[in-house]
């Protein structure tokens, strides 16, 4: 896919970060977007901002009806979709052998399963058209390169690589016109460290000392990080070249080598430097 133009673009996670960046971006290029995300005042924002070709929708990507509700709702809007950003994330900190089943539940249900469940409800509408279209996951470097502390976030982004990878190589099998690629943005400056604020009374709070440091710590490094709007760039060339991996920056080549490299040699991988 080269050109944006009319395209509809249909990003969850779009209250804020990344997601907010790509629909400007995207709008700017002339698409029609979709601004969702369980925050539907920022979602609403977002669209705003991106003026009359975008609406907004809440949804909740843990939730299969949700999302179905959220391709309908797109659909019914603009007559089609053409690009799905699979974008909404969560972050949980803490000891593994710590972590409840709710901090897993709450993770794995948005970062994991909302993948899946995006996937359900628009790669079969997607397909059925019958034109090019294009799907990003958003993973994160973390896939590559695990941390201490935070093993709900650094599992569900494996499992958010693998699924692009799993999905990217089925579509490829049936012949599809539908491609797949995987964003693993490093260090950006986004509120990924507080998404606690969108928890809800079905997954609870964590109020452990540790989890309490790990934000702190990881608020740090994002408020360091590169800009969401320099997201968009990488996004729009990697979709264009038909890339696979999007990576926001490509000096975490090394750090995958040194990954591969020490398993290569039955090592356990060294803890990630992120930057």
């Amino acid at each position: 896919m080269q050109n944006f133009d009319d395209k509809v673009a249909v990003i969850t996670g779009a209250a804020s970060g990344i997601g907010a960046a790509l629909a400007a971006g995207f709008g700017a290029e002339g698409a029609k977007v979709v601004a969702a995300d369980i925050d539907l005042a920022g979602a609403a924002a977002t669209a705003d901002a991106v003026g009359d070709n975008a609406v907004a929708v809440e949804v909740d990507v843990a939730d299969r009806a949700s999302v179905e509700a959220l391709a309908d709702a797109s659909w019914d809007a603009f007559g089609q979709v053409d690009l799905l950003f699979n974008n909404a994330g969560v972050f949980q900190a803490g000891l593994m052998w710590e972590r409840t089943q709710a901090d897993w539940d709450w993770v794995l249900g948005v970062n994991v399963y909302g993948i899946i469940n995006g996937v359900a409800a628009f790669v079969p509408r997607m397909m059925a058209q019958d034109t090019e279209g294009h799907i990003v996951n958003t993973a994160s470097a973390a896939a590559f390169v695990a941390g201490g502390f935070s093993s709900p976030y650094v599992v569900s982004k494996c499992a958010a690589f693998s699924l692009t990878e799993c999905l990217a190589l089925d579509l490829a099998a049936v012949e599809s016109k539908v491609k797949a690629s995987v964003l693993t943005p490093s260090a950006i400056d986004t509120a990924i460290a507080h998404t606690a604020r969108v928890r809800g009374e079905r997954y609870g709070t964590d109020e452990s000392e540790d989890n309490a440091f790990v934000v702190e710590s990881l608020s740090k490094m994002t408020a360091t990080g590169i800009s969401p709007t320099d997201v968009v760039g990488p996004v729009l060339a990697g979709i264009r070249a038909g890339d696979f991996l999007i990576p926001t920056k490509p000096s975490y080549a090394n750090q995958i080598q040194v990954r591969y490299d020490a398993l290569l040699e039955r090592r356990i991988p060294p803890m990630a430097e992120v930057d």
